[in-house]
């Protein structure tokens, strides 16, 4: 290699790590599944075309979350996708509260629209559905009356 110039005979190189092809994951039954996690809720979710049907633990889902924030917050992946009333969402819940189970089961079926149409993966990640919120409670400290607040100080 005395110059450049014997560089251009190298060619180009294809680039072997490009974007991830994202690829339709559905099962024997036409459904997709995913898990969506918020706070110490885990949801189990999966989504099948249908009626626009959703259960939640064997209940629809107006009665397991009674209060319309909730039922919003569940809702809002397939409002921001245009696929409201398309598809049947059968889920499962566990730990933590009512807010942390309704934001597991937004991640979940935001994940399970993905592999189900993976066309609607720009739409989702932009509206920040596919990120999973890592915040959780702060444990407790010895010598601590909660995570982080301290007892009453007295002088004497």
């Amino acid at each position: 290699m005395a110059d450049l110039s014997s560089l251009k005979d190298l060619g180009t190189v294809a680039p072997e790590a490009s974007a991830p092809v994202h690829v339709r994951k559905v099962d024997a039954q036409g459904r997709s599944y995913a898990t969506g996690k918020r706070k110490n809720a885990i949801a189990r979710v999966w989504v099948k075309p249908g009626s626009g049907k959703i259960t939640i633990n064997g209940r629809d889902f107006s009665t397991y979350f009674a209060r319309p924030v909730l039922q919003m917050i569940l809702q809002q992946p397939l409002v921001a996708a245009a696929r409201t009333g398309q598809f049947d969402i059968v889920a499962t819940v566990v730990g933590g509260g009512l807010s942390g189970q309704a934001g597991a089961v937004r991640h979940g079926v935001s994940k399970a629209l993905t592999y189900f149409e993976p066309g609607l993966r720009g739409v989702l990640k932009k509206g920040g559905f596919l990120t999973r919120d890592s915040r959780v409670v702060e444990r407790k400290k010895y010598g601590k009356a909660k995570a982080r607040r301290s007892f009453q100080f007295s002088k004497r």
